[in-house]
């Protein structure tokens, strides 16, 4: 073989197993869930956001010509862990995109992680709605609900129904304030009053002494800026202070479904509270819910039907394109309209903001409920213009 046809050969064979090599490192898609696995948010996601990000993998199939692959850890609630977390992931791990990463205060962690290693986080958990605001980052996804959509759901129809004095129970972190101040913001817009409110250490067993400030303060609705274990301390140890019998009403600013399911319809009926999903909406949602139950033996909440719902889209944009990168799949995800279970042609912003419809939900009575979860009917539906921030008003250095 001639000189000339040896080097062309030898071209040829690097640029095989070059673009071969490629297509490896291109291969595995590897996704983490970062979350409360063991502690006071575990029902809301937990294992139930491990399990969802499966389900979507396997709707996916072979991404890049090889199975997805899925991790998890918990990060105890504590932004520094979960930081740490994010880092090893990133670096070492080959973590492609961290999913769900709840609550507040480690997603804005996280989100500082993500935005050093240009690496992508889909949020699904976490809800203030800084995280798109002066936190935004080109690589984070606000995916589920956020504060704002919680203050302008919730706590704009409590003041309309006549709720126009206010007194808050505040978790006392990022998640806490940012609700606090998005409803505090809607109720002084409609001329109601805030009367006072009180921060309360996460993970609290007894709310007597804030239950008493808050009966002291005489205001018509508590307003309740926490979730998960808190929300249910709050309401359980209020039923046994006299709350509703006194006059006053709480307002559970984010509540779940398996908030409702812990605290049974007798304690939990009449509770209004906003969302961006219930299982038993329509076929789609009922058709995956039932699929998740088979896993997991209890309804997905918001969290978990926004994990899938991340995770499917980016793995989508991933196999559309034929690579990870993560600056062209953000840009594929936001050039794409959602459309899935849960969503109907949701878009995702230039500030991380997915914008999808919301719905006001209420608890049924006892005896209103017909089968096992048939614990919420929809009152109202929030369109995402009207649910969400407006794009200019969230201080994001990202919109020009």
């Amino acid at each position: 073989m001639k000189k000339g046809a040896l080097a062309i050969a030898a071209v040829l064979i690097a640029l095989f197993f070059g673009t071969a090599a490629g297509l490896a490192a291109e291969a595995a898609v590897k996704i983490g869930i970062l979350n409360d696995q063991s502690s006071l948010y575990a029902d809301e996601t937990g294992k139930g956001s491990v399990v969802a990000a499966q389900m979507a993998a396997e709707d996916a199939g072979p991404v890049l010509g090889k199975k997805v692959e899925v991790i998890f850890a918990d990060h105890q609630n504590k932004a520094d862990l979960g930081s740490s977390i994010a880092r090893q992931w990133y670096d070492v791990d080959g973590v492609d995109v961290i999913a769900d990463a709840g609550p507040s205060s480690i997603a804005l962690a996280v989100e500082e992680v993500s935005r050093e290693k240009k690496k992508l986080v889909l949020f699904s958990g976490p809800a203030s709605s800084d995280i798109t605001g002066s936190h935004c980052s080109p690589y984070a996804a606000h995916w589920t609900y956020d504060t704002y959509a919680l203050a302008h759901g919730t706590g704009a129809t409590v003041v309309k129904q006549g709720g126009d004095t206010w007194f808050f129970i505040t978790a006392d972190y990022a998640f806490g304030y940012a609700l606090e101040r998005d409803t505090s913001d809607v109720i002084k817009a409609a001329n109601g009053k805030i009367l006072g409110d009180v921060k309360v250490p996460l993970n609290t067993a007894d709310f007597s002494s804030f239950l008493l400030k808050a009966q002291g303060s005489k205001a018509k609705i508590i307003g309740l800026a926490n979730a998960g274990g808190d929300t249910m301390n709050s309401i359980k140890q209020g039923a046994e202070f006299g709350i509703a019998q006194g006059g006053q009403k709480f307002a559970a600013l984010l509540m779940f479904i398996s908030d409702v399911h812990s605290l049974g319809l007798q304690a939990a009926q009449g509770l209004q509270f906003t969302s961006a999903f219930y299982w038993d909406m329509n076929d789609q949602t009922r058709a995956w819910s039932k699929r998740y139950f088979e896993r997991m033996h209890s309804m997905p909440t918001m969290n978990h039907a926004g994990v899938y719902s991340a995770v499917h889209h980016y793995l989508e944009a991933v196999k559309a394109l034929g690579t990870k990168d993560p600056d062209k799949v953000m840009a594929k995800m936001r050039a794409t309209p959602i459309n899935d279970f849960m969503t109907r042609n949701g878009t995702l912003r230039i500030d991380g903001r997915v914008v999808r419809d919301m719905y006001l939900l209420q608890v049924k009575k006892p005896e209103e409920s017909k089968y096992p979860w048939d614990y919420l009917k929809v009152l109202d539906t929030i369109p995402g213009d009207k649910a969400f921030r407006p794009l200019n008003e969230g201080g994001c250095p990202l919109v020009k």
